[in-house]
């Protein structure tokens, strides 16, 4: 999957239900997000990712977070996921995922972390948490890692400082907490995903 063909920004929906999940998809795509992950420890999961497949799948990359068994890349694939993200690196896990057609982006911190991940077949990597590290640190991670693999910042990315880690080398991140918390109005999620693409914009344009 090419992330230069996308926003490579991806909405991580924490925590979202079923019955609210499609209105916020809904901004986000029309801000112009075509990522959405929402993790597996959001209430009834299952029943959120499906409905957001049937409604948004052609149009966007929509999957599940906080995958930790390969198990769970099975029921994802079954609902028409095609996005997996990691909090951590579990070969097997990535191995699944790539063996199933999907996009796999597992988290990292180290560089051995990082390497185990693509020699397992991750496709992108996302450094969490990145506001720990801090975009010096991933600048320094970038060096030794293949220049074509796609980094993701994950973990305290705001669009102010967004631009930071873009620079650090990034090519995107994904955006949790203050751009979707669990309960906010749908009015926040289109301002915040519209504050994100900005941000975005300015720091690539």
């Amino acid at each position: 999957m090419n992330w230069n063909d996308r926003l490579p920004l991806i909405a991580i929906l924490r925590g979202i239900t079923p019955d609210e999940v499609l209105d916020h998809v809904e901004v986000l795509l029309a801000a112009g997000f075509d990522a959405v992950e929402i993790p597996l420890n959001s209430p009834n999961w299952r029943e959120s990712i499906g409905k957001t497949v049937q409604a948004y799948g052609s149009r966007a990359l929509i999957g599940g977070g906080t995958v930790l068994k390969p198990e769970r890349v099975d029921e994802l694939a079954a609902l028409g996921g095609k996005l997996v993200v990691t909090p951590n690196i579990q070969p097997e896990v990535i191995r699944r995922a790539v063996s199933l057609g999907m996009t796999v982006c597992p988290g990292c911190a180290t560089a051995t972390e990082a390497f185990t991940a693509l020699d397992s077949g991750a496709q992108a990597l996302k450094i969490f948490p990145s506001v720990s590290f801090g975009p010096d640190y991933i600048k320094a991670l970038k060096a030794v890692l293949p220049p074509e693999v796609p980094v993701f910042a994950v973990g305290g990315i705001t669009p102010e400082n967004l631009h930071l880690y873009l620079k650090a080398g990034c090519i995107g991140a994904g955006l949790g907490g203050d751009l979707y918390r669990a309960g906010q109005d749908v009015g926040r999620t289109a301002q915040q995903a519209a504050a994100f693409v900005q941000a975005y914009k300015s720091a690539v344009l």
